[in-house]
């Protein structure tokens, strides 16, 4: 059985999901590795072809949930970025390094955005383009 932490946090993002309109879910998976850590993969695609990619790993350390690893990658129907948010640790000169955030033209430090923020960020997107 999980922690209730990691518990609650991945029926959040469940939640979250179920609330997305005029998408298709094609990948869904919670990876229950010990009741301190978990691994989510999920495949979310718009209706315009765009797709968005969230991989997180996921430990309880101390009494609190901590990332330790994340990925989140959008790209539109031609398979071309639009963003992708990760901490995988290439770019140490960038500020908050590992966290970063890759755009058609640029990389850049940043914190790690909430998956919500990132949810918002990729409808958004796809609002803009289908108006």
């Amino acid at each position: 059985m999980p922690h209730e932490k990691i518990q609650h946090y991945l029926q959040s993002i469940e939640s979250l999901v179920r609330k997305l309109k005029n998408v298709y879910v094609e990948r869904y998976e919670e990876e229950i590795l010990t009741a301190n850590r978990a691994n989510i993969r999920l495949k979310i695609r718009f209706q315009s072809g765009a797709l968005l990619e969230i991989n997180e790993a996921i430990v309880i350390e101390g009494g609190s949930l901590e990332h330790l690893g994340f990925r989140y990658h959008f790209q539109d129907q031609r398979n071309q970025l639009i963003f992708r948010y990760d901490n995988t640790p290439h770019f140490p000169k960038l500020s908050n390094f590992p966290d970063h955030k890759h755009s058609l033209n640029a990389v850049a430090g940043c914190v790690r955005p909430k998956v919500n923020e990132v949810l918002y960020e990729a409808v958004s997107w796809e609002s803009e383009k289908s108006s």
